[in-house]
């Protein structure tokens, strides 16, 4: 169970039957069920592509890094044995994938007009897609001022170390536990808290200079 779903309180029963069919899936696709393969890359892209997004910090990258991500995890299908989540093995692999691609080109952090245009991966950086207050109509000028605050906060933890970018995005954006951010990152649980703390302070230090905007 994700922490922000333990947190929630959400119903264990509701967990465990996605689980299941989580799990079904995946005996099926290592079957060579492709139908059920797809279902899983519908189920879980735009968990990896938010994750690729704020990793990576272009919209174009993200969306390669989902395709190798899925390519790598059908080709490794085989030799995955339910040791840990799936989710959690996914992960794993597009984080790889992500910082492999940071790596090799380091891209500007998205720009205005990229997060004004097409669907917005992440609505808002500190809650869950999907959660939240129902939508209403932005006045240009709110518009405006959300659109640049995105870009501040992105750009900020661009500018993080990797494994610090890495540890924040999957703790405080995608909602991990310390334990699922070990095994996703290979890490102690005490380096993962460790570079957590180090990452929030870097991260509050990089948005100092931005507090009246992120205030309003």
């Amino acid at each position: 169970m994700g922490r922000r779903q333990a947190e929630q309180g959400e119903p264990m029963h509701a967990e465990e039957a996605k689980a299941g069919q989580v799990a079904q899936l995946v005996r099926r696709a290592r079957a060579g069920d492709h139908a059920a393969f797809d279902a899983l890359v519908e189920e879980y892209s735009p968990q990896v592509y938010n994750l690729a997004l704020r990793i990576t910090g272009s919209r174009e990258e993200a969306e390669d890094c989902v395709q190798e991500a899925f390519l790598r995890a059908y080709a490794a299908l085989p030799r995955f044995r339910g040791q840990a989540a799936f989710s959690t093995w996914l992960y794993r692999v597009a984080l790889n994938v992500a910082c492999d691609a940071a790596r090799r080109r380091r891209r500007a952090p998205l720009s205005v007009s990229e997060l004004a245009t097409g669907e917005d991966p992440a609505p808002d950086l500190d809650r869950p897609p999907g959660e939240g207050l129902p939508p209403r109509r932005e006045s240009p000028e709110e518009g405006a001022i959300l659109q640049q605050r995105r870009r501040v906060i992105l750009e900020a933890i661009q500018r993080l170390p990797e494994h610090q970018r890495a540890v924040l995005v999957l703790y405080d954006l995608q909602g991990f536990s310390y334990e699922d951010i070990a095994r996703i990152t290979g890490a102690r649980v005490g380096t993962v808290k460790s570079r957590l703390s180090r990452a929030r302070l870097a991260l509050r230090d990089l948005l100092a200079p931005h507090l009246e905007l992120l205030r309003e």
